[in-house]
């Protein structure tokens, strides 16, 4: 490996930073994509010699966006390439070392810069697989190793995951509300900038669109591309049937025309004109595509004219700031609508500004110690983390997902136990009993180990596959836009117990001091 280089056979991910980088600098390294703070506690654990102390991790959310009742993980993929690629390059080591304290002096020493040139990622990872339907508190990612390397992962990690996933979770909501219908990605040029738009072609991919208009996302990750054409082309003719039969001309394949520049019905009539030219030369008009008006009316009355004029196979698309609730509400009211194109709300994650992802510190031990379980307390419950080693355990029938429990890998939970009991950490009121016989199957997947890849990345496709297959195995109620039910992820009994005792324990410290 080159240090700070990508390695040739991530060509997809080399040819995707390269079209972020102005200049196209050679030597780019990822390494600084962090915040400050990572690499002054990093460089505190040095001074303190705690370079050999070793720290769980683990990476979770605290609600699921959009007031919903189900999370689709993403963001796995780029993990992999970064933690591949851990290493800093002798330019980022030049930027540290220009870098003065408050006081004027060199914030890092020179011995800190010579470890960092040698530090690599040798700790383990578990992740749940991208497309994964996952809930609050429950690990994404647990990372085990050495402390410094764990720390410099926690602002990396968030930034990896965070946005693909609540742009993959908007988008199955959007495909949900579809009912079936394809769904076209086409926000580019509404995104948050130009990793922002090639992160969220990807994750809508993940979440159930079928294509997208981005077509550097198409390169690089295999996506369908899709498009039709802007009110531009037509306003280029001076006659809206002449800028029709100039586009067959050209592309007598691929028209799906743009009918509401001046009139949408007559802008219709105008495309079965050109559909029946089209039809004599052996091609098909394969639709229409509406973008302003009642799109349930124009829809309707789109549909009765295409169907009369002989084309019952076109296609009727249909955009306009369209998201999740506008679909259902236009399919409520019987739209006739073939393909929705989804822009701004879908990549922008309109109505969630963000995942709350966060970070936080499990468990750590001296070399050759035993593991000390560590917990962050809050006035809020639901800002109190959880201790230990975490796994996560899906217990499901036939029919139906049914139940999530958080356990420590360390613990009792054991499938040959006969019964046990899990409890909901946030209302300990609400416990269940997890039966003897009931299949599970455990979410963390191994990623790494011991800094080495063990982890085959799959195709887009199957993740995509993976997404709507999840999805499937839960009850409609979770997947409900308004009041949806709350699915059932408790702990593991001993592990909640032992998570109390340490917040009594904590507070009563916290008391005496």
């Amino acid at each position: 490996r080159t240090r700070g280089r990508l390695p040739a056979t991530h060509a997809a991910f080399r040819q995707r930073r390269a079209s972020l980088m102005i200049g196209n600098t050679p030597s780019f390294s990822w390494m600084l994509l962090t915040d400050l703070y990572q690499l002054t506690m990093a460089y505190g654990y040095w001074k303190r010699k705690l370079t050999q102390r070793e720290a769980v991790f683990h990476l979770f959310f605290r609600r699921a966006p959009f007031k919903g009742g189900f999370t689709v993980a993403a963001g796995l993929e780029s993990v992999v390439h970064f933690l591949e690629n851990f290493r800093f390059s002798s330019s980022d080591l030049t930027y540290l070392s220009s870098l003065k304290g408050q006081e004027g002096t060199p914030l890092f020493e020179p011995a800190f810069l010579d470890y960092l040139s040698s530090l690599e990622f040798t700790g383990d990872v578990d992740a749940v697989a991208e497309g994964s339907v996952v809930f609050p508190y429950e690990p994404l990612f647990r990372v085990q190793g050495p402390l410094i390397v764990c720390q410099l992962l926690e602002t990396p990690l968030l930034n990896l995951v965070n946005f693909p996933t609540l742009i993959a979770t908007k988008a199955a909501r959007v495909c949900l509300a579809a009912r079936g219908d394809p769904v076209l990605e086409f926000g580019m040029r509404r995104a948050q900038g130009v990793d922002g738009a090639l992160t969220a072609s990807r994750a809508a991919y993940i979440g159930g669109c079928s294509s997208t208009s981005n077509v550097l996302a198409g390169k690089l990750y295999h996506i369908p591309v899709r498009g039709t054409h802007s009110h531009s082309w037509v306003m280029v003719f001076d006659d809206e049937l002449e800028a029709f039969q100039e586009y067959a001309a050209a592309l007598p394949s691929e028209c799906i025309f743009l009918v509401d520049t001046y009139n949408s019905l007559e802008g219709v009539k105008k495309a079965i004109v050109v559909g029946r030219s089209l039809k004599e030369q052996g091609h098909t008009l394969k639709g229409i595509r509406l973008d302003s008006g009642d799109l349930a009316d124009l829809s309707m009355k789109s549909r009765q004219l295409l169907d009369e004029a002989g084309f019952s196979d076109a296609l009727i698309v249909a955009s306009n700031e369209l998201d999740e609730t506008v679909i259902g509400e236009l399919k409520r009211q019987g739209a006739r609508v073939d393909v929705w194109g989804v822009g701004t709300h879908l990549v922008t994650g309109d109505g969630q500004s963000a995942l709350d992802g966060v970070y936080k510190l499990s468990a750590v031990r001296d070399p050759g110690g035993p593991w000390k379980d560590r917990i962050k307390l809050s006035e809020q419950m639901l800002k109190v983390s959880n201790p230990g080693i975490l796994q996560v355990r899906r217990y499901f029938t036939p029919d139906a997902n049914v139940a999530d429990v958080l356990y420590d890998t360390r613990g009792p939970l054991s499938p040959n136990m006969s019964t046990q009991d899990a409890i909901d950490p946030l209302d300990p009121t609400r416990e269940w009993v997890i039966k003897k016989d009931l299949p599970f199957h455990d979410l963390l997947q191994p990623i790494f180990r011991s800094g080495k890849k063990v982890y085959s990345l799959p195709p887009l496709v199957t993740i995509q596959a993976h997404a709507k297959q999840e999805l499937a195995h839960f009850s409609i109620g979770i997947k409900r836009f308004l009041n949806p039910h709350s699915y059932f992820v408790g702990m593991e009994k001993s592990l909640y117990r032992r998570k109390v005792a340490l917040i009594k324990q904590m507070r009563q410290t916290k008391k005496q001091i």
